[in-house]
């Protein structure tokens, strides 16, 4: 039995870690930080490739952006930011093209030589010749936003393959990520605030789990840990919400990723960090390639090897990794229900991406954790 324990929080992606830093830290309470990986930082971690020298990320290309100067402020605490601007190329039909869709991309695409006011002319009469007034799907969302044609070239097949869906039968919701722009700026986000750690994001969980307060549980899954923690201990769940329910009102559904990793004898494999492939014939929907997020680590940007990610997405089932949340109707409902039910435990407080069946990105998650800990700071301290 863990005497005199405060808080166990589960999960040590940015939701967990930053609350126990907090609660550490500021409220001066003792901390257990559960997780089942062999690693901390959730999906964010990276690590150095021992054989190449070349910072990846384990589970995808994690670029931190944010508009919230309270969570760029908080994070840039913990570890200095590069300036890296993130910018995706689209391969489709053995062509590739800018991403998001943007005036080099209108121009590549249909062949023309378009100023920003004559693309968007353009475009609203491809827009218009559809006739969707009320689009009420991702489909029709995305063909009021940028045409027929653009939407089949770059958003249908990608998005099939995505969420292993027809787009007609998801939510509008999902594609208000994607932006489109009428002049030729490249950049993938809007942000003010972006960058990569300089030195990667497992350096970064580090700090925020190095306070003297935090005690830090690897391989280690809660069930394993429930009957050690004492009842009036304030439990913080990070993980899977329906899991941590022993699935009651049966799983919530997730789409999953599968990486194929692969080191390249050649100094640059594509030419940028990421490339999407369009096509919905090629099975996998981008490409990777890590060292272009650190092109001022100069021995391993100009080192005759790189290392690349082929990105699979497939279907959640039970033991794998869960990334995107399938928030339709049916799903939400269901989650409703665990909600419910983890809302009428006085020691539990259910959060995070997984807990919250969220889509958030990493700024989102901190955001949130922060928001968290300053109500948790006013029932501590009177």
């Amino acid at each position: 039995m863990y005497s005199g324990l405060s808080y166990c929080i589960v999960g040590s992606g940015f939701s967990g870690s930053v609350l126990a830093e907090r609660i550490a830290s500021v409220l001066n309470k003792k901390v257990l930080v559960v997780e089942k990986r062999s690693h901390i930082g959730g999906n964010s971690f990276s690590d150095i490739d021992q054989a190449t020298g070349i910072e990846i990320h384990k589970y995808g290309s994690h670029i931190f952006h944010t508009s919230n100067t309270t969570v760029w402020d908080y994070i840039c605490k913990f570890g200095e930011f590069s300036n890296y601007q993130h910018k995706v190329m689209a391969l489709f039909k053995q062509r590739i093209y800018q991403m998001p869709i943007n005036l080099k991309t209108i121009n590549d695409f249909f062949n023309k030589n378009l100023s920003p006011n004559e693309a968007i002319d353009f475009l609203n009469k491809e827009i218009s010749s559809c006739g969707i007034t009320n689009p009420k799907n991702l489909e029709e969302k995305a063909i009021s936003s940028v045409g027929l044609n653009l939407y089949n070239a770059f958003i249908k097949g990608y998005t099939r393959k995505q969420w292993g869906k027809d787009p007609a039968s998801l939510s509008a919701d999902i594609i208000s990520r994607l932006p489109v722009r009428f002049n030729y700026n490249a950049n993938y986000f809007n942000d003010p605030y972006q960058g990569i750690p300089l030195d990667g994001y497992g350096q970064l969980f580090d700090r925020l789990l190095s306070h003297r307060n935090i005690e830090l549980r690897l391989n280690t899954s809660y069930e394993e840990m429930a009957q050690y923690i004492p009842p009036d201990c304030m439990i913080i769940y990070t993980g899977m919400i329906d899991r941590l329910f022993d699935y009651k009102f049966g799983a919530l559904e997730w789409r999953s990723l599968n990486f194929e990793w692969e080191t390249k004898n050649l100094s640059d494999y594509q030419g940028t960090s990421v490339v999407n492939y369009s096509d919905e014939s090629v099975p996998f929907t981008r490409i990777h390639e890590f060292k272009h997020y650190h092109p001022e680590r100069t021995e391993s940007f100009h080192a005759p090897q790189t290392v690349i990610s082929r990105e699979y997405p497939i279907a959640w089932q039970q033991g794998a990794e869960a990334f995107y949340p399938v928030n339709d109707t049916y799903n939400n409902e269901r989650f409703n229900k665990y909600l419910y039910k983890a809302k009428r435990k006085s020691n539990l407080i259910v959060t995070g991406r997984l807990g919250l069946y969220k889509y958030w990105d990493m700024d989102t998650a901190i955001e949130n954790a922060l928001k968290l800990f300053e109500r948790l700071k006013k029932s501590e301290i009177p």
